[in-house]
């Protein structure tokens, strides 16, 4: 099977419409499946390529503002 094959058969396989998309329908249910797989694969080979997706990587420390004990 060549990559181009399993691409197809990926969009063929995305282009039955999810209940809340049947529901709005789509003009192009196989256009919409290569468009959410092609984004999907983007977001999957570089995870900052989501919009407005910002990975924080911080310690407890920096989240959690400490108690101070009692005088």
């Amino acid at each position: 099977m060549t990559r181009e094959q399993s691409d197809q058969e990926r969009v063929a396989s995305r282009a039955h419409l999810l209940p809340e998309e049947a529901a709005v329908g789509s003009d192009d249910p196989q256009a919409q499946a290569a468009a959410i797989l092609a984004e999907s694969d983007l977001r999957e080979a570089d995870r900052n390529a989501a919009p407005d997706a910002v990975l924080e990587h911080r310690t407890s420390e920096q989240t959690v503002t400490p108690i101070e004990p009692p005088d």
